[in-house]
């Protein structure tokens, strides 16, 4: 359960504090929240769209999902202030910890044709994210249960000052960036 929290006391930080000679632990970068997001631009035309995604995230982060609501109205898109057009979980601590795991441990590795995750898809200042196209290849995610294959948005967000730290971090975590 606990596997990537012993991962990260025993392996990574040190190997981190080594490698860039840090002369205090608390410089050494960790992963401080991670955030999955998932739009629906469909749930403007129903409602019970967004208690399904809810519902997968729920099941996928083992924490109840918040639904998201646009910030402004937009006519063309037929969208009014408020309306619900999706939903979002932060995950910290150990929720966090087994996320991580089991998306570079499990569901990573189920998606066709995988080589890796991109390693450039740093932000600049130390936080990753990457896309998923269906909610499909987590394990506890039933075919026959959802109503639409859907995307989700994952940020790791990291308390690293620059990318080349928080790629190290990832690495030594387990992420399986592409050659």
């Amino acid at each position: 359960m606990a596997r990537l929290t012993d991962l990260y006391k025993n392996e990574a930080a040190p190997a981190l504090m080594k490698k860039f000679e840090y002369k205090s632990p608390m410089q050494i970068p960790r992963i401080d929240k991670v955030v999955i997001n998932v739009g629906a631009g469909e749930a403007k035309d129903n409602s019970k769209v967004i208690d399904n995604i809810i519902n997968d995230l729920g099941i996928i982060t083992g924490q109840k999902a918040v639904a998201t609501v646009a910030k402004k109205s937009v006519a063309n898109f037929k969208i009014r202030q408020g309306m619900k057009l999706g939903a979002k979980v932060t995950l910290r601590g150990e929720r966090m910890y087994e996320f991580l795991d089991r998306l570079f441990n499990l569901a990573l590795p189920r998606v066709r044709d995988f080589k890796g995750i991109n390693p450039d898809s740093f932000d600049g200042r130390g936080n990753y994210s990457l896309g998923l196209k269906e909610q499909l290849i987590f394990p506890e995610i039933e075919y026959d249960k959802i109503d639409a294959i859907r995307g989700m948005d994952i940020a790791i967000v990291t308390t690293a000052t620059n990318d080349e730290h928080a790629r190290e971090l990832l690495a030594l975590m387990g992420a399986p960036f592409a050659k």
